[in-house]
């Protein structure tokens, strides 16, 4: 069997993870998947530690070329194989795209990661013994991520964190609500990786935000994701999920629709 050309390392395919999942299997560019438990602390064991020092994920590899940060590696993946276009053609289109991803990557990412966080990955990890979850803390490379590791297993986010990374989605929803009411995708009529980055941190919204982000409310937003989720490609990735986190995807399924038996 022909090695595929590129090894991703990841979690679950939402967030990060998803991000350059989603862009190989829209490009049809096969890949290796290395599944790494993040509630187990896999990313921070030496294995792992030897391909990216920084502990993060995801991480590509490519050849003797290893790549982190998933919005650029997206982009790598765009430029350096076959297959559909995922960046628009004209500069404007282009500038877009990229504006999306840094509103996404810089503003709405980090407000939702913090609530995931709290009501998520915090407690499923406590639950572990605390000397382990201590030593595997101290072993977390980066401080930034020592930090937001502490506060999320000890339930350490204030109400006033909490309530500024709502207010954040909340803004974030009228914004994106308004802009795809004139525009079928973020950069335009095209489908682009922009859509990419924010539907992996958006699919949840519905989840997390039911009171906003509903058919009632955010009708645009809701066909927008709902026409992400039915591509074939997202259904492909999605299959790879190991957690609850994968279920979240039924909640974008058409009103009406019948589930398989």
């Amino acid at each position: 069997m022909a090695q595929a050309p590129i090894t991703i390392y990841h979690w679950e395919p939402n967030a990060n993870s998803g991000k350059p999942m989603l862009a190989a299997e829209e490009k049809g560019v096969a890949y290796d998947s290395v599944y790494l438990d993040m509630l187990s602390f896999d990313h921070h064991k030496p294995d792992y530690l030897a391909v990216n020092p920084n502990g993060t994920i995801p991480a590509l590899r490519h050849r003797d070329v290893v790549l982190t940060e998933s919005t650029p590696m997206m982009e790598y993946i765009d430029a350096t194989f076959d297959g559909p276009a995922l960046r628009p053609a004209d500069a404007a289109g282009r500038w877009r795209m990229r504006m999306w991803m840094r509103f996404v990557d810089s503003y709405m990412g980090p407000s939702l990661s913090m609530i995931g966080w709290s009501i998520g990955v915090g407690p499923s990890v406590r639950k572990k013994d605390p000397a382990m979850l201590a030593a595997a803390i101290d072993r977390i490379p980066l401080e930034s991520r020592r930090i937001a590791w502490r506060k999320a297993i000890y339930n350490e986010f204030s109400d006033e964190e909490l309530a500024e990374s709502r207010r954040r989605l909340i803004y974030s929803v009228e914004l994106m609500e308004a802009h795809l009411r004139t525009s079928k995708y973020l950069a335009g009529d095209g489908y682009s990786l922009a859509d990419i980055d924010a539907f992996n941190s958006c699919y949840g919204l519905p989840f997390f935000l039911p009171d906003h982000v509903s058919d009632e409310q955010t009708p645009a937003i809701l066909e927008w994701l709902r026409t992400i989720r039915e591509r074939p490609a997202v259904e492909i990735t999605w299959a790879k999920a190991r957690t609850e986190r994968g279920s979240r995807l039924a909640l974008l399924d058409r009103p009406g629709k019948e589930t398989a038996a």
